[in-house]
């Protein structure tokens, strides 16, 4: 039986996974927030105002603010000022591609 996560032909490098571990753990504890989670799930569909988020999510400040200071921080989220607004947008195409899945796994229509 083979690995879904290998080829069985391919040897597993231990240092390459371990320098990916490090990586996939800030990850995952960015994820493991549930306040996190759901904003990044409306900004994975489109970019967002703080006041758009807000509304969606149900998460409110100071909450909010502090969320995607995080997912600033981190990289996660980009933003850009049109008149009053801040628009934020999910910047990381690999945590994109994991939102997506994870809707696809616990969120079926």
């Amino acid at each position: 039986m083979t690995s879904p996560i290998a080829p069985a032909a391919a040897p597993i490098d231990l240092d390459v996974m371990r320098s990916h571990a490090s990586q996939v753990v800030v990850i995952l504890k960015l994820l493991g927030n549930a306040d996190r989670l759901l904003l990044l799930c409306q900004l994975a569909l489109q970019e967002r105002t703080v006041g758009d988020l807000e509304q969606l999510t149900g998460v409110t400040q100071p909450t909010l603010s502090q969320q995607l200071g995080i997912l600033r921080r981190e990289g996660v989220v980009a933003t850009r000022r049109e008149g009053k607004f801040i628009w934020y947008r999910l910047e990381d195409a690999r945590i994109l591609q994991l939102i997506q899945t994870m809707y696809g796994l616990y969120c079926p229509q």
